[in-house]
């Protein structure tokens, strides 16, 4: 068969499924068929590459050109026009401003701003297919550390590269293999916490659905290192694409010797499984979701012991998210200095965001850590979709919020820190001046509300309070004294709930508090005085610390 002289690549993720992507993809291929140009001309199922705003999107390769918000019908006149006369359909290009590819950049600050690590195959190959991750230097990261490294290599390499988890806690990687490293136990285990709780965060469930293999080959690099023999994907069960393609992608590579027994003929045995999450917030943490995996409810561990020396079945665990994972293939085969050169001195390489709300191009990005949040915004973004800039908060509802003061911050783990906030797990969620924030913040302690186990008396009962003061800030009706009372049991978590889903609403409630004091205290009416119940209820919280 003679090589097709066009590739149409449809992003095919959870979002574009619902708005009929595949029903985009086969009408597609029967028009190219009608046409008679079924041999020069293939349509393949692709990752996100960025945008979540565009419907469902046609990128035409090697022409270089993306049309969006496709219709059935707007595909027939796409085939007619384009690929049998050769002329572009103006009418269904997505705008030229989306971010450059690196292949698009013209000087090397924006080449290596606009250059992707763990996105990098996302757009580019058929996730389903093996042989097309093998066909971009797939499983050659595997391939070498197994042939010319020894573990111990492995994890020096990936500390010296100074990759940070990409979880929200930036914890060093390399660090956290070597505590796991030299424990001696008959069993072994790697996780992959694919559980991605955090409201606004669904980067992890694009890089599944978009490069599944890289994913599994990160795993087994880190089995590796650490001497397990043994892995699971850790993934919530509404991620129903992601699991499809996970579970594929490990049965092909199964298959094909690359998981399993003696891989690339060595003595090292790795396999994956995965395990379905049922959806609980807390499970994100890592004991909480250890505990789930093994049948109980997923309720956060005491620590110590740390799961490094007893975690799954008691046995030495190394848990990391999935773009931490995704992460390591690329610094095994190219090299720590590599790696350290995108990013700032110590927060190295990129970091993939999930940006929504007031914006004009909401979607999946990847970026050189150390770029500031007005970049990514103004660049990134398309800027502002309508009014101007309030705040923004990074992470998910357990994120900080953030004035227009923090715009020009670098957007790096230390950086954040200086600054008294913290980077998070890579979710940007950007508002103007219309929303208010006793209203945002009302919408935070819902959640938080829901998702609480109640098994620690300060969560149980503080959050009870906090829900109460914020709804009465929501509603301009607030005692005096609310706003002070709400920094006391903001305090009084952070030091005394058992768990971090307990310590999280400080994030929102005191960096709002922050920048956006004079707000809230105009929420309040000097008139009103507080109720007896509500004096009862804040004495079970102190009686708590």
């Amino acid at each position: 068969m003679a090589t097709p002289r066009l590739y149409v690549m449809i992003p095919t993720d959870a979002d574009t499924v619902v708005v009929g992507a595949r029903e985009i993809k086969s009408r597609f291929s029967s028009e190219i068929g009608a046409q008679g140009l079924s041999d020069q001309i293939k349509v393949i199922e692709t990752g996100s590459f960025g945008p979540s705003n565009a419907g469902v999107i046609a990128a035409v390769q090697p022409d270089g050109v993306v049309y969006g918000n496709l219709t059935p019908e707007s595909v027939g006149e796409i085939v007619r026009e384009h690929f049998c006369k050769g002329r572009i359909c103006g009418r269904f290009l997505l705008p030229r401003e989306y971010p450059p590819t690196v292949e698009q950049a013209t000087d090397a600050r924006h080449t290596q701003a606009a250059g992707r690590i763990v996105l990098d195959n996302c757009g580019r190959i058929d996730p389903d297919s093996i042989e097309e991750y093998i066909a971009t230097d797939g499983y050659e990261a595997l391939g070498r550390a197994l042939t010319e490294m020894t573990p111990p290599q492995v994890v020096e390499t990936v500390r010296e590269a100074g990759l940070r988890g990409r979880g929200g806690a930036g914890f060093p990687t390399g660090l956290k293999w070597s505590f796991c490293a030299p424990v001696q136990a008959d069993r072994k285990f790697v996780i992959c916490n694919a559980d991605e709780g955090e409201p606004g965060t669904f980067k992890d469930r694009l890089i599944m659905e978009g490069d599944p293999h890289k994913v599994i080959e990160g795993m087994a690099l880190c089995g590796y290192a650490i001497g397990a023999s043994e892995g699971y994907v850790y993934i919530r069960g509404e991620y129903r694409l992601s699991v499809e393609r996970m579970r594929k992608a490990i049965e092909d590579a199964r298959a094909m010797g690359l998981l399993g027994k003696g891989i690339f003929g060595t003595d090292f045995d790795f396999d994956i499984e995965i395990k379905l999450g049922a959806g609980a917030y807390v499970c994100g943490e890592e004991t909480a979701l250890i505990e789930s995996m093994e049948g109980r409810r997923g309720v956060p561990r005491l620590k110590p012991p740390f799961p490094a020396s007893c975690g799954y079945l008691g046995k030495p665990t190394n848990v990391n998210n999935v773009e931490t994972l995704a992460t390591v293939p690329a610094i095994v085969r190219n090299g720590a200095a590599w790696f350290r050169g995108f990013g700032t001195e110590n927060t190295p390489g990129t970091k993939v965001y999930t940006i929504i709300g007031h914006v004009r191009r909401p979607g999946l990005i990847e970026v050189s850590a150390g770029v500031t949040l007005r970049e990514i915004i103004d660049e990134y973004a398309g800027g502002m979709s309508s009014g101007t800039f309030k705040m923004a908060q990074l992470g998910g509802t357990a994120g900080d919020v953030l004035g227009p003061e923090m715009l020009d911050v670098p957007m790096d783990y230390d950086a954040m820190q200086k600054v008294g906030h913290v980077l998070g797990s890579g979710a940007i969620l950007v508002m103007n001046q219309t929303v208010e924030v006793a209203d945002f913040l009302d919408s935070c302690m819902r959640f938080f509300r829901h998702e609480s186990c109640g098994s620690c008396n300060p969560c149980r009962n503080g959050l009870q309070v906090l829900g109460e003061i914020v709804g009465r800030l929501k509603k301009k009706n607030a005692y005096p004294g609310d706003i002070e009372l709400m920094e006391e049991v903001c305090m009084t978590l952070k030091s005394a709930a058992f768990c971090p889903l307990g310590q999280s609403p400080a994030s929102p409630l005191m960096s709002a508090l922050r920048y956006f004091r004079p707000e809230l205290a105009a929420a309040v009416d000097p008139r009103r005085e507080r109720p007896r119940t509500q004096r009862v209820r804040l004495d079970l919280v102190e009686l708590a610390v």
